[in-house]
């Protein structure tokens, strides 16, 4: 078995082992489907929202371009996840009105501190999904290449969107250290909760 990865300090995440007993390798499946879901609805989300502010904002037009075109890759990965959902007969999180109106929040709030600041939050989201894509890869290496295929491109499509978020000032936001760190802890707690429930 691989080393898990760790791609924040704060981190101590494992990859999660296969439960034992029938059915075990369908539910792991059912479980990473349902929490991929949401996290791709809470981003398409979150982008949305910060779309909104800046295209109400003389001179942000790049910004709110920059966020749309985000906004839609997330909207490609999301409709991949409904489609598998579907297919697979696995019922999204039950939390998906909670998470979308916290991800509505996130981007609305973040925009309102500035182009800087939503640059922050995209930042912290990806680098909270990067990891989470890259454990979960690891995990489905073998057993489910195909899947595991799919989130590797999906990996690096929102590694894209970090870097393009520390291109563009993500550190210089004000009070950058705590909404970083609040922000992953938020994801991270979203993860749990939406592989479970």
């Amino acid at each position: 078995m691989p080393e898990p990865r760790a791609t924040d300090p704060a981190d101590n995440r494992r990859i999660p082992l296969a439960r034992p007993g029938r059915g075990a390798s369908r539910r792991r499946r059912a479980e990473i489907l349902r929490v991929d879901h949401a996290g791709e609805y809470a981003a398409v989300h979150i982008y949305r929202a910060q779309r909104a502010v800046f295209e109400g904002r003389k001179g942000r037009e790049a910004v709110a371009a920059d966020m749309g075109e985000m906004q839609a890759q997330e909207a490609v990965h999301l409709a991949r996840f409904d489609a598998l959902l579907n297919a697979e007969r696995v019922r999204p999180t039950i939390m998906t009105p909670v998470w979308r109106l916290a991800a509505l929040a996130l981007g609305t709030g973040t925009a309102l501190m500035g182009e800087k600041a939503a640059h922050a939050c995209t930042e912290a989201v990806e680098s909270v999904i990067e990891g989470h894509y890259a454990d979960q890869i690891a995990e489905l290496d073998d057993r489910d290449p195909a899947l595991a295929a799919e989130l590797s491109v999906f990996r690096d499509e929102e590694l894209a969107h970090h870097d393009h978020a520390v291109a563009h000032g993500s550190r210089e936001a004000p009070g950058y250290g705590l909404l970083s760190a609040v922000i992953k802890a938020g994801c991270r707690a979203a993860i749990r909760i939406s592989e479970r429930v």
